[in-house]
């Protein structure tokens, strides 16, 4: 009988995990698909598609509807969101070589929410607000980075005293936006947009949305042999010979264009920038090149099974936000009961 050699069990490890990252994600779609206020079976789900393919002459209007028009673009959009910040905050703990770093760290989170406020009270429509939420994303981390170069010495701490720094600013000036803005009308909608929600996803949205967030989400797992390098230290990664001064800002700025992108598409969605690579790290391992695939899947489908559970649970639909903050908090918990016992 034939034995394979040590080498190939290790190399098969990281494929079977990513393959079974793959079927969940699979599973969470069609769960997604099936469950709601409306429920549907499997068959008609398949129907549908069926009809859509012309592969089957029945037809199913009220089934349609509710899987093309209601369900399958937050579906689609909940899978580009959790990917996408599932892979960000990878970055950047890879970046600030911290496991309890998350996107919100050098202030995007804040200056989205900033940016986002100011344009509802602005009245501007649903894209302006959008495009309000982007660029405060882009000018709080700008400014954080800014920071950084005047402070003292150098490296990751100066950085995220930037951040920090960035991110009290913007923190107060949201809470100014929020304290100036109309109680009866303005405020209620700034705080329903920092709850979170992939609600208004349509098509038209994804059409636009849906090419940069790929390509962005592409390139950090495409970056993953970086990240192995950034992980060891600065002087370990000079001396392989990659500029730590040109690859690290190069990277938040790659992951922070991630983050506010999924930030102007569903709003603040707490936790799955920071929980999701702890659980690819313990299926995958810590090389990023193993993990980061892994990453994005798992965000992937734990996004998608978030929002259906946002949806589903009541009557009326729970903004995801709090759904991710309430079931990530349970789930870091026993994340970092499993690290523990694996460190002891």
């Amino acid at each position: 009988m034939a034995v394979l050699p040590r080498g190939s069990v290790i190399s098969a490890r990281p494929a079977l995990i990513r393959s079974l990252a793959l079927v969940c994600v699979i599973l969470s779609v069609l769960c997604a698909l099936c469950l709601g206020r409306y429920p549907l079976s499997l068959l008609r789900v398949v129907g549908v598609f069926g009809s859509l393919l012309h592969l089957s002459s029945a037809s199913d209007p009220v089934a349609q509807v509710v899987v093309m028009q209601a369900r399958l673009p937050r579906i689609l959009a909940a899978l580009l969101v959790g990917s996408a910040l599932s892979c960000g905050g990878a970055t950047y703990q890879a970046v600030f070589r911290n496991p309890l770093v998350s996107p919100d760290l050098l202030g995007v989170l804040s200056g989205a929410a900033f940016g986002a406020a100011l344009s509802i009270v602005s009245g501007g429509s649903a894209v302006v607000v959008q495009m309000g939420a982007f660029g405060g994303g882009l000018l709080a981390v700008g400014t954080g980075l800014l920071i950084s170069r005047t402070l003292p010495g150098g490296g990751i701490l100066t950085l995220l005293l930037g951040g920090l720094i960035g991110n009290a600013i913007f923190s107060a000036l949201l809470s100014l936006v929020k304290y100036l803005a109309d109680p009866m009308d303005q405020l209620p909608a700034i705080v329903n947009w920092l709850l979170g929600s992939l609600a208004p996803s349509n098509w038209q949205e994804l059409a636009w949305m849906s090419g940069p967030l790929i390509v962005l989400t592409v390139a950090l797992v495409l970056c993953a042999p970086v990240l192995d390098v950034l992980s060891l230290g600065d002087d370990e990664a000079r001396s392989l010979g990659v500029s730590v001064r040109v690859m690290r800002p190069a990277l938040i700025v790659l992951a922070t264009l991630v983050c506010a992108m999924t930030i102007s598409m569903a709003g603040i969605i707490g936790w799955i920038g920071l929980l999701v690579p702890h659980v690819a790290r313990l299926l995958a391992g810590a090389e990023h090149r193993n993990m980061m695939p892994v990453t994005a899947l798992l965000g992937a489908a734990g996004l998608v099974l978030a929002d259906t559970c946002a949806r589903s649970l009541t009557t009326g639909e729970v903004p995801l936000g709090i759904v991710t903050q309430l079931f990530g908090a349970l789930a870091f918990v026993l994340v970092l009961r499993r690290l523990r016992s694996g460190v002891a």
